[in-house]
């Protein structure tokens, strides 16, 4: 062992000199603990794992948080924007407009009432999984078709 620095007062009896042992073994313990966490490359790389996981999970809150603030952006504009294009139509075009809509929610009705009668039960099963699916998103399914639709007129046009 190395001797005690000479400023350092050396024991005056067996049970001092007991003590200092003692002490220097947990300080020497608490060094080897330190360094053998230091080289435990599996351990700190789960700790990094860990931080970078808690990482991306914060940053997709933030962005699913983003995209649920756009989406209710893009329906209020797309509202607006229907409200605009329907207070401009003539009243005769408005009224084949709902004339059409009615003929078209009858025969949607029909169509509807034939496919429970002639669609075996996995299918319509499957389907009315899709619709509810559907109706559950609305909202992206708005926003996806406002995107398409600016992107076809952009297309159009270029």
């Amino acid at each position: 062992m190395t001797q005690p620095p000479h400023d350092e007062p050396t024991a005056s009896g067996t049970e001092e000199l007991r003590e200092q042992v003692e002490h220097t073994r947990e300080e020497l313990g608490q060094t080897v603990e330190a360094l053998a966490a230091k080289t435990d490359v599996k351990a700190r790389a789960q700790e990094k794992a860990a931080e970078v996981k808690d990482q991306a999970a914060a940053k997709a809150g933030e962005l699913k948080e983003q995209a649920a603030l756009k989406t209710e952006e893009l329906k209020a504009k797309a509202a607006g924007l229907a409200h605009q294009a329907q207070d401009r139509l003539p009243d005769p075009v408005k009224s084949k407009a709902a004339q059409a809509a009615e003929q078209a929610r009858a025969k949607a009705a029909q169509a509807g009432q034939l496919w429970q009668e002639k669609a075996p039960e996995p299918v319509r099963h499957t389907t009315s999984k899709g619709v509810r699916l559907a109706r559950d998103n609305r909202g992206m399914l708005l926003a996806a078709a406002g995107a398409l639709a600016v992107w076809l007129v952009c297309r159009r046009k270029g």
